[in-house]
C-alpha cells in the first residue's frame, strides 16, 4: 500500500515545477536549519524568548529521539533502495528511513510554537506540511515514516511547551 501511495504521487503529481521547488523546500530542513534559525531569532528578543526556548528544546529533544535513537534502532530501508527504477532529484540520504527526520523536526517546531503561544505556528504548519509532502514526492520516505514524524514531532513540541512553562514558573517563584 505504501508503494501505491508513492507511485501514485510519481505518476500523477510529478512535474517540472515541483521537481524544482520541492528539493529546495526539503533542503531548508536537511539538518533542521530553518527551525534552528527561527529558534535563534526568537531567543534574541525578550518578548519572544520563551517561544524560542520552547522551539530550541523541542529541536534538541527531536534530535535525540529521532536521529540518535529511533533511526539507528529501527534501521528501516528507504523506498528508493527497494524501487531502484525511481530517479532521485536529491542526493540519496544515507541514514535510516523511520521516522522522517525532516518531518519530525518541522512538526516539533510547529507544536512548540503553538504551545508557546506564538502566532507563527500557522505559517510554520504550512511550511512543515510542504516539507513532509516533499519527502514523499522525492521518494526518500515511506508514508508511515512521514506519519510517524508528524506524531513524534507534535508530541515533542507539546512536551517542550509544558517543560518550558514549568521551568519559567519555577524561575518566577524564585524571584
Amino acid at each position: 500500500m505504501e508503494f501505491a501511495i508513492l507511485d501514485w504521487i510519481q505518476a500523477h503529481l510529478r512535474c517540472g515545477f515541483l521537481d524544482a521547488v520541492l528539493p529546495a523546500v526539503s533542503w531548508t530542513s536537511n539538518h533542521g536549519e530553518i527551525w534552528i534559525l527561527l529558534a535563534v531569532l526568537l531567543l534574541l528578543f525578550r518578548k519572544t524568548r520563551r517561544q524560542g526556548a520552547t522551539v530550541a528544546l523541542a529541536l534538541v529533544m527531536d534530535l535525540v529521539c529521532c536521529n540518535l535513537t529511533l533511526k539507528p534502532l529501527i534501521g528501516r530501508v528507504r523506498p528508493f533502495t527497494v524501487n531502484t527504477a525511481v530517479q532521485l532529484l536529491i542526493e540519496a540520504p544515507l541514514d535510516a528511513s523511520f521516522p522522517s527526520g525532516h518531518t519530525a523536526v518541522s512538526f516539533a517546531a510547529v507544536f512548540a510554537l503553538r504551545a508557546g503561544g506564538s502566532p507563527l505556528w500557522k505559517p510554520a504548519l504550512a511550511l512543515a506540511s510542504v516539507i513532509a509532502f516533499s519527502r514523499l514526492y522525492l521518494y526518500v520516505h515511506w508514508p508511515t515514516d512521514v506519519l510517524a514524524g508528524i506524531l513524534l514531532g507534535a508530541a515533542l513540541g507539546q512536551l517542550a511547551g509544558v517543560m518550558v512553562k514549568r521551568l519559567m514558573e519555577r524561575m518566577e517563584k524564585k524571584r
